[in-house]
């Protein structure tokens, strides 16, 4: 992987899509060691860019397994770094990489290491210069809620949605609200100010879709707390929502299509015995340059 020495090669990815667009986006950023540490010029071109994750990726000795140390900042301040910006950092990498063969790396962020494969497309794909990448995460249990009086909230929030059941996520703290089909998640009209005062994080949307489909759930996540009102894409609510549809459905591999106004698609494989989950995802570059100063 070739670091820039004076001008920052960076791009734009959509995440979980290969449809430009799509997905949920996030910059990326290939630095050299003298960058690396330049906090104030990293918050600069992360509002400049002006996205809601922009990376900034930087190669960490290792002896097999490329190591890449990753930070993430919003236009404000420095911020863990989501799944989309994980799989945009992994794509950029495998593309940028490829004539030397790397498939795997890991990433080194402040709250943990994730390690990323690069996975062939099927051989029943036309397109067959696409591939996946498998981020390998922890799973989020879903647990039952002591909800109190707190259920008509959740129904006017969810403007009278047919809801089905509602859980909570252990450690993400959402509350997850199963529908009556994947086609009622679509139509779900949130009211966000009434969101933002439901209990938890935020709300996870599900509704399971109809025979025939080829995905097994549809979901929207809504996060008006965190100023996400809806998030295009959210690769780690799908650890909860494994979790979850694995159980009721009784398979291990899923498919799902988050169905916002952008959409994306997470393929799943959940291991309930090593409580992981195999997040799986394609990526598209839209925009590639350097930064100038």
């Amino acid at each position: 992987m070739s670091m820039a020495k004076d001008r920052v090669r960076y791009c734009v990815v959509d995440a979980f899509t290969d449809i430009p667009f799509r997905g949920n986006p996030a910059a990326v950023c290939l630095l050299d060691d003298e960058k690396a540490e330049d906090v104030d010029w990293m918050q600069g071109v992360a509002a400049e860019i002006n996205l809601f994750q922009t990376c900034f990726l930087t190669k960490l000795p290792a002896d097999s397994v490329l190591r890449v140390r990753i930070r993430c900042f919003s236009p404000l301040s420095e911020v863990n770094v989501y799944a989309h910006a994980l799989l945009a950092a992994a794509h950029t990498i495998f593309l940028y990489a490829s004539a030397h063969m790397i498939n795997i790396i890991e990433l080194v962020a402040r709250s943990g290491v994730v390690t990323a494969k690069k996975i062939p497309a099927p051989s029943n794909l036309q397109n067959q210069d696409t591939f996946f990448i498998e981020l390998d995460y922890p799973v989020d249990p879903v647990i039952e809620c002591d909800l109190d009086n707190e259920t008509s909230h959740i129904f006017g929030a969810l403007h009278g949605a047919s809801i089905i059941d509602i859980k909570r996520t252990r450690y993400g703290n959402d509350l997850l609200v199963e529908v009556s089909s994947g086609e009622n998640v679509a139509l779900v009209l949130p009211q966000m100010d009434a969101i933002a005062k439901c209990p938890g994080r935020g709300i996870i949307v599900t509704g399971r879709t109809h025979p025939g489909s080829a995905f097994d759930f549809y979901s929207r996540y809504f996060c008006p707390k965190l100023g996400v009102n809806e998030d295009p894409v959210t690769g780690s609510v799908h650890c909860a929502l494994a979790s979850y549809w694995s159980k009721k459905l009784g398979k291990c591999d899923l498919s799902a299509c988050q169905v916002s106004p952008r959409g994306g698609i997470v393929d799943m494989c959940i291991d309930e015995e090593k409580q992981r989950v195999l997040l799986r995802g394609k990526a598209v570059v839209v925009v590639e340059g350097r930064i100038m100063v």
